[in-house]
């Protein structure tokens, strides 16, 4: 079954066009099922292609899913139009006043990893969500510094400053090849990375809570369940498109920023090479075990969830 989505929200026309199943608000209403309610806490500065990428995943599953666009509340927004996030975007003041209750939540990573949490405009807000999803949402995923931050919080796991960006495409292998989100997964496979900050093993290890299922040599853990608090927090991007890191690549030496060439990513290291999708199918894997695994186990009572 498909994602609903409204049909004037970009990604509905871009979806649409790949042959991903999405349905506008009119056909959904004829469908006597409740859908899933799924909510995407919007970090990323790039509102839109960060719509796209994360629509693109949960709507390749055979549920009908309705996705809420949830933004920070007084933030403003300086790379989106300020109509289309008065459009398609509450913020999340709106939604906690609301009591609306989620069965996912995705919290999207953010281009403030220089900053200590506590310097992040709007880390108390955060605070505030993190908590929130407690009561209020059944299954919460937490993505680059969105996962890193919930660690933070639920366990005081600081992360850790890198001394050269991990950036590229790594090898990972499957440390949990049992467990129900990595259903279908190879033993090894590419996932890309894009971070100047990790989680430390150690620490992860230390605490009995948190289980890691996807890890790399290269560039440490990837993937953590914390079944305490109804979570995965996950490092790096099975999210993105086949020219995202290129259009990072290409931002950065456009400006004289000093970066390397992504890693295992252009054929043959050659930045003119139109770059391969490599992880795709891991990513459509994951995400589908995941709103899967939610569909088995929240109630069919919203309104329980949390109770």
């Amino acid at each position: 079954m498909p994602i609903k989505l409204p049909s004037s929200l970009p990604a509905f026309d871009v979806l649409s066009k790949e042959g991903v199943m999405v349905m506008s608000e009119d056909e959904a209403t004829r469908q006597d099922i409740r859908p899933l309610q799924i909510g995407l806490l919007n970090l990323m500065p790039k509102k839109i292609q960060t719509e796209n990428q994360f629509a693109r995943l949960i709507g390749a599953t055979p549920l009908q899913i309705e996705l809420s666009l949830i933004s920070i509340s007084n933030h403003e927004t300086k790379n989106t139009a300020a109509e289309h996030m008065k459009s398609f975007y509450k913020p999340f003041s709106e939604i906690f006043d609301s009591g609306k209750k989620f069965d996912g939540l995705i919290i999207t990573g953010a281009p403030i990893e220089h900053l200590d949490y506590e310097e992040v405009t709007y880390w108390k807000e955060i605070v505030e969500i993190f908590n929130w999803t407690q009561t209020h949402v059944h299954s919460t995923f937490g993505v680059c510094w969105g996962g890193m931050a919930m660690l933070k919080h639920f366990y005081d796991i600081d992360k850790q400053i890198l001394k050269e960006k991990a950036f590229g495409c790594f090898r990972h292998q499957n440390l949990s090849p049992n467990s129900k989100y990595l259903r279908g997964f190879s033993d090894d496979f590419i996932i890309p990375v894009s971070r100047w900050t990790e989680i430390n093993n150690d620490d992860i290890i230390s605490v009995p809570q948190l289980k890691t299922l996807l890890g790399s040599d290269e560039v440490g853990p990837c993937l953590i369940e914390d079944a305490k608090h109804r979570s995965l927090y996950i490092f790096n991007h099975f999210e993105y498109d086949s020219d995202t890191l290129k259009q990072e690549y290409d931002r950065d030496t456009e400006t004289g920023k000093q970066i390397e060439i992504p890693k295992n990513y252009y054929p043959g290291d050659n930045p003119e090479a139109k770059p391969d999708n490599r992880w795709r199918s891991h990513g459509h894997l994951l995400y589908g075990n995941w709103i899967n695994s939610i569909y088995q186990a929240t109630p069919y009572d919203i309104a329980k969830i949390g109770t």
